[in-house]
């Protein structure tokens, strides 16, 4: 059937891409394996070995629960979204496992030890006390923002975004003052007196208002993101792409991801918009080769093996690979971060030791394995190892699912039902697919994975009920012929076609399709 033989045929001959997946084609040349398999093993091991799963939260290391880890669980939670995002409309068993662990994390305030009691629904407070996630420490508060509205992109439900935007509201933006000497914004990264502005709390709440804007389209919240960049810009970020001193992984990547959908979102000019994609790189590009952040050999080193400095990476990854998915950033530098990817994750998989699987840990440093007593083994390093593992595996199954996407549209392109015989309003699930495709190919990131490979299915079933249609043909299978006959002879918009020397590419003769090489 067409349905089972159209990608593979067009990978072979080479077929053009789409236009909109130009920078994509060249990608998914450097690709060898998905990762998704082990992605799916790196994630369950994960729940497995950290997760207190009646509660939706982890603990700090294997067996040892502590009271007041909270940032840390945003970017827990965040691997389990992207698994559950990666099997959303694919695999509903997972999918919805996997849900209810989202779900569970948020009824339990993310081990939020501050504040009010958990509430059991998504139903939001406006009133100023509204005290769910609130928490003395305003960089923690924005970590946890940043997973609710991830939750609701996930999810497609809005009720977390709007408690996002009532933390953002009621808690984080209150807490900022305004900078005389730059117009800008700071916020203090705790509610003693004193605690001034620093990048883990100004990076994040860029990212938040961008995105708030992004969704809601409120302009207070785009001139909050430009005025805490305004900032940041001035006093926090150095000439050479650091975003702090010392420069760690986990700030590198929350400000390579603000400047990044700043680039998307801002009003202000084209040479400013460029300024944000260049800082956006910049940022991130530095975590993945400067001896500060890495191994020497772009390989992201041991940040230290407390709770915290542990889950640094797991942190910048995610925002990676979001560059490298993002078809308005420069291909080059798109290219260039997804080897330094993959670099990353191919140095970690041989040092992970699966023999009591699923409980798997994960060493501080990916070049060796982890060694040490099951109670000292960290929540963080393995949220960093799995998180690599696990955006990895979206990175690979959503260029995969865009080339292939675009391969198939360019095929469809080459159909064309006869109008004059009526046949074009006989296909209306054939016209409705293309548009569809077409849709996707434009805005790429709009889409999940999920949505990508329905498309694909829906447009290779509709483009072989279009070919039966137009042709007469109820099945179809494939032979090899150098040269077949010229009677009878269509190609697959069903003209009929005569010549000795007809271009390589699949005919209908005798009801068969044959391809001409």
């Amino acid at each position: 059937m067409v349905k089972k033989l159209v990608l593979p045929l067009l990978l072979l001959t080479g077929t053009c891409c789409h236009a909109q997946t130009a920078a994509i084609r060249t990608l998914f040349r450097s690709i060898t394996d998905t990762y998704e398999t082990k992605a799916d093993s790196t994630t369950n091991a994960f729940i497995e070995s950290f997760m207190i799963k009646d509660k939706g939260y982890f603990n700090v290391s294997y067996g040892h629960y502590a009271d007041n880890a909270y940032w840390t669980q945003a970017h827990a939670m965040d691997v389990v979204i992207y698994n559950y995002q990666r099997h959303k409309g694919i695999n509903a068993s997972l999918a919805n496992k996997y849900l209810g662990y989202i779900r569970l994390w948020y009824k339990n305030k993310a081990n939020n030890y501050a504040g009010a009691p958990a509430k059991s629904t998504t139903t939001v407070s406006t009133a100023s006390d509204y005290k769910m996630f609130e928490n003395p420490f305003t960089d923690d508060m924005c970590w946890i923002t940043l997973t609710l509205l991830h939750i609701a992109e996930a999810t497609g439900t809005s009720s977390y975004a709007t408690v996002a935007r009532q933390v953002f509201d009621n808690f984080i933006i209150k807490r900022a003052s305004e900078d005389e000497a730059t117009g800008g914004l700071w916020l203090p990264w705790n509610t003693d007196a004193g605690s001034g502005p620093n990048a883990c709390t100004q990076s994040p709440a860029i990212l938040i208002a961008a995105k708030l804007y992004q969704r809601y389209g409120t302009e207070k919240y785009l001139e909050y993101a430009k005025k805490l960049y305004k900032y940041t810009a001035a006093n926090i970020i150095k000439s050479d792409g650091r975003v702090e001193e010392p420069p760690l992984t986990y700030t590198q990547g929350t400000f390579g991801e603000a400047c990044r959908i700043l680039y998307h979102v801002t009003d202000e000019a084209a040479s400013i918009r460029s300024k944000y994609r260049t800082l956006a790189y910049n940022s991130l590009n530095y975590a993945f080769t400067s001896g500060r952040c890495t191994n020497g050999q772009n390989i992201l080193r041991d940040e230290g093996h407390s709770g915290d400095q542990s889950i640094f990476k797991a942190v910048l990854i995610p925002y990676a690979v979001n560059f490298v998915l993002d078809e308005d950033m420069t291909s080059s530098n798109r290219q260039s971060l997804l080897k330094l990817i993959l670099k990353n994750t191919t140095t970690l998989w041989p040092n992970l030791d699966f023999s009591r699987y699923p409980i798997l840990f994960y060493n501080y440093s990916w070049t060796s394995p982890y060694t040490g007593a099951d109670g000292d083994a960290s929540m963080g390093a393995a949220c960093s190892g799995a998180s690599l593992i696990e955006n990895t595996a979206r990175m690979c199954r959503t260029i995969t699912d865009r080339y292939n996407l675009g391969l198939l549209h360019t095929q469809c392109s080459a159909f064309a039902a006869e109008p004059e015989n009526g046949e074009a309003a006989q296909l209306p699930a054939f016209t409705a697919a293309m548009q569809a495709a077409e849709e996707i190919l434009a805005n790429p990131g709009d889409f999940s994975t999920s949505q990508f490979k329905k498309a694909i299915d829906n447009l290779q079933a509709a483009y072989e009920t279009a070919q039966d249609y137009t042709t007469g043909i109820a099945t179809a299978t494939i032979q090899d012929t150098e040269s077949p006959s010229q009677d009878n002879v269509y190609d697959l918009s069903g003209r009929r076609v005569t010549g000795k020397d007809m271009p390589h590419g699949i005919y209908i003769k005798g009801r068969r399709k044959v391809l001409i090489r």
